[in-house]
């Protein structure tokens, strides 16, 4: 039996992050993943102002700056009257180190919290949390592996390891919300997108009630997102056929010829625990709450759980604070902010995707009065919900 700390399931950014952040404050950690190796997919890419700053005073932004892509601007796009409207976050220069979303893969993330000297030798794949219980005074835990068990003792679990979380199933905790109907496909490819539409901005969100998408940049690939009829099945989906229908009815070409570097299918849920702290065992990112990705705050919810979670496990383990009333506080913060901020934002934005002409006109109000503007910035770049956050005590 292996003894830390700190044991974490699941190095999503999350995980990785929170784990690297404990090592560097001198917190014994370990970090376990179920795959063999970071999924080099195209997930999350999304890191807004306030989060930058978090990664920022945890020392590893310079490396993700060099892996990225600024956005100052976003756009809203009618795809039938090709009106298009702007939304520059560098008015927020006055309040932010930051004021551009970066458009980094999450994958890049992981990489770069778990390749840091503070979690050598700690970062455990190909092991997975199938058990668990925990006592008075920690946590054993057994990991399935390629070749056995491997067992832990430790004084906190957090559990990080996604939608799917054994951790939290393994608790019985509710996972209450919905399902959308659709499948929502993404697709990844090096065609000179832009070139089809001038002044596209690295974020785009193109509403139709019919044939909505999101147009990400990232370094050297566009990544379109689009809702998929959910009676075809993913082979259907994931067809060349799909994805010549899908460009080509977004550039008005043959799109037989271009190449796509990921294409996956996924449902997309709105749902949220019913408490995020059970005992010596907390629950966070994905794990604790999902969301459609319309507006990029899954992933950032997520760090915004780990900043939150690490500087209490630190009062605890360094500080000597008691556990139980920080841990509430935690799932009091995070969860108020996921119920008020992240879940209704997210449902507001999917709705906004389907009226184009009632968006626009709604957008075109917004950004013409600099109050109501700065305040839809504030929103959007999650300074709203960081500021709520610290109103909860």
């Amino acid at each position: 039996m292996e003894r830390t700390q700190v044991l974490i399931a699941g190095a999503g950014p999350v995980g990785a992050v929170a784990a690297y952040v404990l090592a560097k404050a001198g917190i014994d950690v370990v970090l376990v993943e179920a795959a063999n190796a970071i999924p080099q997919d195209m997930r999350a890419s999304t890191i807004h102002p306030p989060t930058l700053q978090m990664l920022e005073d945890w020392g590893l932004l310079p490396e993700l700056e060099a892996q990225g892509l600024r956005a100052p601007v976003y756009q809203y796009r009618n795809r039938r009257s090709g009106g298009v409207l702007s939304f520059d976050m560098g008015e927020l220069a006055d309040i932010s180190a930051h004021p551009y979303r970066l458009q980094c893969e999450q994958f890049k993330i992981v990489a770069t919290a778990t390749d840091q000297p503070e979690l050598a030798g700690r970062t455990r794949f190909g092991q997975r949390i199938i058990w668990f219980e925990q006592d008075a005074d920690g946590v054993t835990a057994t990991c399935e592996t390629a070749h056995g068990t491997a067992t832990y003792r430790a004084d906190f679990l957090l559990g990080a390891d996604g939608a799917n979380s054994l951790v939290r199933k393994l608790i019985g905790v509710p996972f209450d919300g919905f399902t959308y109907p659709e499948k929502f496909l993404t697709l990844s490819t090096d065609y000179p997108v832009e070139q089809h539409f001038p002044g596209l901005a690295n974020v785009s969100y193109v509403a139709d009630a019919e044939e909505w998408y999101v147009l990400l940049r990232v370094p050297g690939l566009w990544r379109l997102l689009v809702p998929a009829d959910p009676e075809k099945s993913d082979e259907e989906l994931l067809s060349d056929a799909k994805k010549n229908e899908v460009f080509g009815g977004l550039l008005g070409i043959d799109a037989s010829a271009i190449q796509t570097h990921h294409r996956t299918i996924y449902r997309v849920h709105q749902r949220v625990v019913s408490r995020y702290d059970h005992g010596r065992v907390l629950l966070m990112g994905d794990a604790a709450h999902l969301n459609n990705p319309l507006g990029g705050f899954g992933m950032n919810s997520g760090l915004h759980d780990a900043w939150n979670l690490t500087d209490k496990l630190k009062r605890v383990i360094l500080g000597g604070e008691a556990y139980a009333p920080l841990f509430e506080q935690y799932d009091r913060q995070r969860r108020t902010i996921m119920h008020e901020f992240v879940q209704a934002q997210t449902i507001q934005n999917k709705a906004d995707m389907l009226d184009a002409d009632q968006r626009q006109a709604k957008f075109e109000e917004v950004l013409a009065d600099p109050v109501k503007r700065r305040n839809h910035l504030l929103r959007q770049s999650m300074y709203d919900s960081r500021a709520r956050e610290a109103e909860i005590g």
